[in-house]
């Protein structure tokens, strides 16, 4: 892979092909963007630069729901109608990595066989890694790549394995969740955060013996909506019935999709979501700099074994070790601008 990184194109040369809607190109762009190689971050950065104007236009979707809710299944078929009403669809799916070499082990491009074959759409399984709410580290840059390269409709599938799915309400502008019929006891176990994120929950498998379980499950979701406070006072979230299997109310999904952002549009919150997702963006960009500074400043990997020893056996706070290791990365920064 590396070679084939070294291999590419220069950013300019890149964007050009990306705008051009290369998708193999696009994939590869994809990977430098997620390059922790210092030159590979650098030519990303030019390459996000030189797309930035053409970035943004694209209807941002997170996608989330529990393993076995049929995630995949769904965005096939959902994508494959977004297709056949002439949009360019792109399905970000974020796999949970393994542990044993941190790449991507579900392979959502294989079970999306039909979707990722259509020369309108693109699909892209990424290691979610040790990011919270399995979001891949550079999944707001892939969005950026692939609204570039004409894609219109970007779906980001996410692990929904418990983590935090904050993350995901602020890098999309509409967050669907994902059920299985049959809310009855799973109704209390579910995070009250995640009902607050959801502009709508989509009760899925809801086809064959389901049925009467779907809609028992949907009027449940509506009844805990109405108790729960509204992310946005322009619009109420709901719950409905789909079938990734059948096709059965994607249609309908898609209106409301619709709505919501004509309802926030219109209240000039879109945009202004938008804006706190970059800001937010910025200062997750920042702290996430900032630590890897922190971690390899030759004073505090000096420091760092013994005292996280000593935290560790509670012979030393966690307060007073932080205050050592950030004392010592202080000092080698003043030494190194002296």
């Amino acid at each position: 892979m590396l070679m084939q990184m070294d291999a590419l194109p220069g950013p300019a040369e890149l964007a050009d092909a990306i705008r051009n809607g290369n998708r193999g190109l696009l994939a590869r762009a994809i990977t430098l963007v997620e390059s922790q190689r210092p030159r590979h971050q650098q030519q990303a950065q030019e390459l996000l630069q030189l797309l930035l104007p053409q970035a943004g236009a694209a209807h941002r979707i997170g996608v989330t729901g529990v393993p076995g809710v049929g995630k995949s299944t769904f965005l096939e078929r959902f994508g494959m109608q977004l297709l056949e009403h002439g949009h360019r669809v792109a399905v970000l799916a974020v796999d949970p990595s393994s542990s044993l070499n941190g790449g991507s082990i579900l392979g959502d491009k294989a079970r999306m066989h039909h979707l990722a074959q259509h020369a309108n759409a693109f699909i892209r399984p990424s290691p979610s890694g040790n990011t919270l709410g399995g979001v891949a580290r550079r999944t707001r840059e892939s969005m950026m790549l692939c609204e570039a390269a004409g894609f219109d409709v970007v779906l980001v599938e996410t692990v929904g394995v418990g983590q935090s799915e904050t993350m995901v309400a602020q890098m999309v502008d509409f967050f669907l969740v994902l059920m299985l019929p049959g809310a009855g006891d799973e109704l209390q176990g579910i995070k009250k955060g995640i009902l607050e994120l959801a502009d709508v929950i989509a009760v899925n498998k809801a086809d064959g013996d389901n049925q009467v379980k779907a809609r028992i499950a949907v009027r449940d979701y509506s009844a805990a909506l109405h108790y729960l406070r509204a992310r946005s006072a322009h619009w109420q979230p709901s719950a409905m019935a789909v079938s990734g299997l059948e096709g059965v109310g994607l249609d309908e999904l898609w209106q409301l999709i619709l709505q919501h952002k004509i309802a926030l549009t219109g209240a000039g919150e879109w945009e202004q979501n938008r804006a706190e997702q970059r800001s937010h963006w910025l200062w997750e960009q920042i702290e996430e700099r900032l630590l890897t500074a922190f971690r390899s400043n030759r004073k505090v990997q000096a420091k760092l074994s013994e005292i996280e020893a000593e935290v560790m056996a509670q012979r030393l706070p966690a307060t007073q070790g932080a205050m050592d290791l950030l004392a010592a990365f202080f000092e080698a920064d003043e030494e190194a601008s002296n």
